[in-house]
């Protein structure tokens, strides 16, 4: 059956500024999202409850999370690395969590400097105190389709750490194309051995438009039949500890272009995704890699000009 409609969550506040040159102040972020809350998202990816040595920018994670203006039915999600992490999103209001785990010991120690396992306890520790709160928990698996350190990363390894992860009691988890390597076929070939661990809405997806074919690996995804998608407004940001070329995200607009042209419902205005690229770029003082943000949004008619008196005009393509 075809897809009819999906779930976008919005991560340019987290995944998308935290990488990002300039400070950032509290106040800009904090607009931002209410720009994107106006826009219509149900899911929202706020901050980061990490040590602020390893992610500066989000050091402000619980002015920010205090002072949006938090729409009834939006879910503001905050990620938190461990249960030092979670006492503070707890004590700012946080009820839907992300955790993550690295698909190669490679990247985990290098992007948290824990093993595998040691991750995988640090998530069971949150996951046995969020669950008894009610509260709901994604997990982001890094690295799934190829790692800066170890390359390819083996569909069986991937598997491995997905069967762990679901096994602490998550509610899905995300794979992360961190460095953006993946093509529609390693989408396929990894989903259909996934896709026998847990049903398919148990999982979503989150690419990097690294090479540009983020939007094709989403068409992948939505051919198997997945309806949960990560995107950035604007194509903003990336992973700071993936390497070099590893920065961009799948733009929001652009995803949403290709939601619109194959009428699948998704509940957010492009216009109003448009309008907090405008303002959030302002503030990161670089241009936007969006490719329908850069071409200003959903194509418009103008007016065609007069004849010129020869007759004859430029012609082209």
């Amino acid at each position: 059956m075809a897809v009819q409609e999906v779930r976008i969550v919005e991560v340019g506040p987290r995944d998308g500024l935290q990488n990002e040159a300039a400070e950032i102040p509290t106040e800009v972020k904090v607009h931002y999202i209410d720009l994107l809350t106006a826009a219509g998202f149900g899911w929202i990816e706020v901050t980061s409850f990490v040590h602020p040595r390893a992610v500066p920018r989000m050091a402000d994670a619980d002015a920010v999370f205090r002072s949006i203006h938090k729409k009834p039915g939006v879910r503001y999600v905050a990620l938190v690395p461990n249960p030092r992490g979670l006492d503070r999103a707890l004590g700012a209001g946080v009820t839907y969590l992300a955790l993550f785990v690295a698909a190669t010991e490679s990247f985990s120690r290098a992007n948290i400097n824990r093993a595998i396992d040691q991750s995988l306890d640090d998530a069971r520790a949150v996951v046995e105190q969020a669950r008894p709160r009610g509260m709901n928990v994604r997990a982001y698996i890094s690295v799934v389709f190829g790692c800066p350190y170890e390359g390819p990363v083996a569909v069986a390894q991937v598997r491995r750490v997905a069967e762990r992860v679901f096994e602490l009691g998550v509610d899905e988890v995300v794979l992360g194309d961190t460095i953006g390597v993946a093509t529609p076929s390693d989408v396929s070939r990894v989903m259909d051995d996934l896709l026998q661990l847990a049903p398919v809405e148990r999982w979503g997806l989150h690419f990097h438009d690294t090479r540009g074919i983020a939007v094709a690996n989403v068409m992948a995804g939505l051919d198997l039949g997945l309806t949960k998608f990560d995107s950035s407004a604007g194509g903003l940001g990336g992973c700071p500890f993936a390497g070099p070329g590893a920065a961009g995200n799948l733009a929001t607009e652009d995803l949403l272009y290709l939601l619109d042209g194959l009428h699948i419902r998704h509940g957010v205005d492009l216009d109003g995704v448009m309008a907090a690229s405008r303002y959030i770029v302002n503030a990161i003082g670089h241009p936007l890699t969006s490719k329908v943000f850069q071409a200003g949004g959903r194509p418009r008619t103008i007016t065609a000009p007069s004849p010129s008196p020869s007759g004859r005009g430029l012609i082209k393509g």
